[in-house]
């Protein structure tokens, strides 16, 4: 049993201690918001709700904390994980879009994935771009739900990124309140994260 004040506590690394390769790219399913919209119409008809769960990875440079995002062309930003399949368990499936997005295919390799707490949940009332961090009362078919899980690295990872992405390490005070360029989602995770104890490891 791990006590609420030592669960609290999330070991930062530096950056420089992480190696980061490619491996083949990792297409996205839709062109556009507007198609992506469609399918989750086309999905919620067959499937029911939507439930995506994503991780908060933290690295640290220069002794402030960073999360690890990643860019799809030159503008979207987001985190890695994605939607879970029916009646698949949260942190399987988180585990499972991971290796997806992150981990290179090689039994060399293994990845050790360390899921934490859920710390913010998010839905979607209906099929819009919109989300909020709270069900609206009037909604009894919520479209989506969303679960943000820290994930906590080890010392040493090796990271393997689609080409056709890119993964940045974006500092707290860079995503704060900045809705504009990252979206309610991302830009509220350092309000998420202030309950949390960062201990700063050097290399």
């Amino acid at each position: 049993m791990v006590s609420a004040s030592s669960s609290s506590v999330v070991n930062v690394y530096p950056l420089a201690n992480y190696t980061f390769g490619t491996k083949e790219p990792k297409m996205e399913k839709d062109t556009s918001v507007a198609d992506r919209l469609a399918r989750m119409k086309v999905n919620y008809m067959k499937e029911g709700m939507r439930t995506s769960v994503e991780a908060i990875l933290l690295v640290q440079e220069h002794n402030h904390p960073h999360i690890l995002l990643l860019q799809i062309g030159n503008t979207f930003c987001k985190l890695p994980g994605g939607r879970l399949k029916p009646g698949e368990n949260e942190i399987e499936g988180l585990k499972r879009k991971l290796c997806s997005k992150l981990a290179v295919n090689s039994p060399s390799f293994p990845p050790n994935w360390q899921v934490g707490e859920c710390v913010a949940v998010w839905w979607r009332p209906n099929f819009e771009t919109v989300m909020y961090p709270y069900c609206p009362p009037h909604i009894t078919k919520p479209k989506e739900c969303k679960k943000l899980f820290i994930v906590h690295l080890t010392e040493r990872e090796y990271f393997a990124v689609p080409r056709n992405l890119k993964l940045l390490a974006v500092p707290l005070f860079e995503l704060y309140d900045n809705v504009q360029r990252y979206g309610p989602v991302i830009s509220t995770i350092p309000q998420q994260l202030s309950r949390f104890q960062f201990n700063m490891v050097s290399s």
